[in-house]
């Protein structure tokens, strides 16, 4: 069956899969490295971000099942990483809160894979870097349009 769609717009789609399909391996063994799975680190980034949050808001975040998001913060804990606090003005409510383990390691992995990054950055023209960066802002601003 012939697509509808032009080359280019073809292209691109399967440049941008290949590229997330490398990172997201590259991503997966670094984590390895650290003892983690991906959704445990997809969790230490969203604590990170939006800060101290209730198991049910970060179960809706990560797309997982309330129970499932239990048995990780669990492991997190275990591992050092989270603690449950209850909350100040409601004791009936547990916030997941990130340690300073916790973001030491969310700091290790993106330097890795920042090191990962400039170690084919290296063998790009320096020119080349900016033109690269100002294509991906722009994909990524018309993307957040829609």
């Amino acid at each position: 069956m012939k697509s509808s769609f032009p080359v280019h717009v073809i292209e691109i789609e399967q440049r941008l899969r290949q590229i997330a399909g490398v990172v997201r391996r590259r991503g997966r063994l670094l984590l390895e490295k650290y003892g983690i799975t991906p959704p445990q680190f997809d969790a230490l980034v969203i604590l990170n971000r939006d800060g101290d949050l209730t198991i049910g808001d970060l179960s809706n975040r990560l797309f997982l099942a309330y129970s499932t998001t239990t048995d990780l913060v669990d492991r997190l804990e275990r591992a050092g990483f989270v603690m449950r606090q209850r909350d100040a003005e409601d004791r009936r409510v547990v916030r997941v809160k990130l340690l300073c383990a916790g973001v030491e390691l969310y700091e290790q992995v993106l330097d890795a894979r920042r090191a990962y990054l400039q170690s084919i950055l290296e063998s790009i023209d320096p020119a080349e870097h900016q033109k690269i960066l100002d294509v991906l802002v722009l994909l990524d601003t018309k993307m957040s349009e829609t």
